[in-house]
């Protein structure tokens, strides 16, 4: 076998590709410029399931970071997405506030996983950081201050751009057989 034919690929770029474009899409709609439905369904399949089904290869690949933060964020948007169903047809209806404690939930998994985050690159740590931040802006919006929907939608298109950006790094660099796009050092060693 040719050292191509042994290659893997690398479940990430689905991941981060489904956590990318999800969060993008959800924050066009946070910010007015679209309405839920296609965020819907880019919940279930791109960012829930694709994200879920990447999450299990970074198991195989034996990366405890990978498979915890896709296989968690991916079941965010599938439960997001049931969230909307529940409350469209008044099954098991979310208030804000239900939805503030569902978002307060995983704003302390992303604190969780800040930390290994920034012992693996910049951009891993910057995407982390402004997801945390967008969470937190999130998680106040739905405990009284709603305007700060807009600012989170603003603020957590960076982060969406932050995963892009690292799927794109490591699709470049096995597509050009080195770096392109570099991701930084790690901010803890």
């Amino acid at each position: 076998m040719s050292e191509e034919t042994k290659q893997q690929g690398n479940p990430a770029v689905v991941g981060l590709a489904g956590f990318g474009i999800t969060t993008l899409l959800l924050q066009f709609h946070n910010v007015g410029w679209c309405e839920i439905g296609p965020v819907f369904a880019l919940a279930i399949l791109f960012g829930g399931l694709a994200q879920f089904i990447a999450g299990f290869q970074e198991f195989k690949c034996g990366n405890n970071f990978g498979y915890s933060a896709f296989v968690a964020y991916g079941a965010f948007w599938m439960a997001f997405a049931l969230i909307l169903i529940c409350n469209k047809y008044d099954v098991y209806p979310s208030d804000g506030e239900d939805v503030g404690w569902f978002l307060v939930s995983f704003t302390l998994y992303t604190v969780i996983m800040l930390i290994p985050a920034m012992r693996i690159s910049t951009a891993m740590a910057l995407t982390f950081v402004l997801l945390l931040i967008g969470f937190i802006l999130l998680d106040l919006a739905h405990f009284g201050y709603p305007h700060l929907t807009v600012v989170a939608g603003y603020e957590l298109m960076f982060c969406a751009f932050g995963a892009l950006y690292m799927m794109a790094s490591a699709i470049y660099t096995q597509v050009f057989g080195r770096v392109v796009l570099p991701l930084g050092k790690p901010w803890l060693k």
